[in-house]
């Protein structure tokens, strides 16, 4: 199969800094899309499970959302440590040998005997779940200039459909089989992807093979320093993840509760009205290489206020309007993550891991802040609570977008003086 054109395998023959100009196949892209989509799934499958697994250990709510809240916590930490890898080794070795160490720690989160070991199994689990976004970054290498927005929406609605369908595949395996299946399966379907991908992925070394590792970790941090849009992109981020967060971290406890007792495998179906982010990532993406970044981002964020504004009426006990909300919300939450990396991708070719690092590392610390502050605004003040939360964030970072647009048009008319008319 021809995964690559005019693509050279192995050896050191295969370090390019810059795609091959006819760029990436569309069977790669769906082969990048897949991985990505599994990966991601491995830190969603607790969501719709939370209500038991707070059952089998005898804690409340507060407690068991943590098993929610390890995911951001090891995303992070793989983010940060990790990720950087893939401007320095061998992709396919790396993407390889992460997904054995997912597959290992999942049956041990299957077998936990306690939350405490369920928890820092999903940690270590979530840390080298990260290949997720070293795919992203990976199809960003190999797609040619004029593709890359779109290869970069393909292989992220890859990774939106793996959230959406680990939380319905979790809650529907749950029902017929508990708790502890879920992670016996992901097991399983984790290391066949291994296998796999071992024969099918292209071995290429990146262009960074020669720095050191400190040296790789230090200089992530150095691009946030130096790139203005990366920061700002970051902070986008990190805002639309926390919302993300604030509502799938509570949600299942809402729909468990009176008056819908809602059994797992309903409470995963509703994974399913997300799916429009999928759709946006992939739309996102060609609006990005079409130059229509801007207007795009301020009507992304607008519709994530907007969402938390419907989400809010269920304290009139109207369930479809957290329904539509879910839909709004994912719409604009995915459509600002492929936004975001189809322009950070810009800056650096030769560092697109170390890129995927700097922003994904606070988008996941956003993740966090997220579910923590769902967990605990959900124990003290119910649903209302959490939509206030998830109001406040999506506020701040539409408030961040119209300063930002206001500095950049006050710059525009400083290079640029209207000219004096005369009579």
């Amino acid at each position: 199969m021809a995964l690559i054109q005019n693509q050279t395998s192995g050896g050191a023959k295969a370090a390019q800094a810059t795609p091959p100009a006819a760029g990436i196949s569309k069977s790669m892209v769906t082969l990048f899309a897949a991985t990505a989509g599994l990966s991601a799934a491995n830190t969603y499958y607790a969501q719709p499970l939370l209500t038991s697994i707070a059952q089998t250990f005898h804690v409340g709510s507060g407690a068991a959302s943590w098993v929610v809240t390890a995911g951001p916590i090891g995303y992070a930490l793989g983010l940060a440590f990790l990720v950087p890898l893939g401007d320095m080794v061998n992709r396919r070795k790396l993407v390889v040998s992460m997904l054995g160490v997912v597959a290992l720690f999942q049956l041990l989160a299957a077998a936990a005997p306690s939350l405490g070991v369920l928890i820092v199994a999903e940690i270590v689990a979530a840390i080298v779940s990260t290949v997720s976004p070293l795919m992203v970054s990976f199809a960003a290498n190999l797609a040619a200039p004029e593709q890359r927005g779109r290869v970069t929406g393909s292989v992220m609605s890859g990774v939106l459909l793996g959230v959406l369908l680990a939380r319905t595949a979790g809650g529907v395996i749950a029902e017929f089989g508990g708790w502890r299946l879920v992670y016996v399966v992901d097991a399983v379907v984790v290391a066949a992807l291994a296998i796999a991908l071992l024969r099918l992925l292209p071995s290429t070394q990146a262009a960074g093979e020669k720095l050191g590792y400190g040296k790789l970790l230090g200089s992530a941090v150095s691009l946030l320093r130096e790139e203005k849009v990366l920061r700002l992109r970051t902070a986008y981020g990190f805002f639309s993840q926390a919302g993300f967060q604030v509502l799938w971290t509570s949600l299942a406890f809402l729909l468990a509760k009176s008056p819908y007792h809602y059994n797992e495998g309903v409470i995963g179906l509703f994974g399913f009205a997300g799916l429009v982010g999928a759709i946006a990532a992939r739309l996102v993406g060609r609006l990005a290489d079409r130059g229509k970044e801007s207007v795009a981002t301020g009507l992304l964020l607008t519709s994530v206020l907007v969402s938390w504004g419907l989400m809010v009426l269920h304290g009139g006990g109207w369930l479809i309007a957290v329904l539509a909300g879910i839909v709004v919300l994912d719409f604009g939450v995915q459509g600002m993550q492929v936004m975001n990396l189809s322009i950070i991708y810009r800056l650096r070719p030769e560092a697109r891991s170390r890129l995927t690092t700097a922003y994904m590392t606070l988008y996941l610390v956003g993740g966090i802040a997220g579910s923590a502050g769902s967990g605990a605004a959900y124990a003290a003040y119910g649903w209302t609570g959490v939509s206030v939360i998830g109001a406040v964030f999506a506020g701040l970072a539409l408030l961040l977008w119209v300063a930002a647009e206001a500095a950049s048009k006050q710059r525009r008319i400083a290079y640029n003086p209207p000219q004096q008319l005369t009579s």
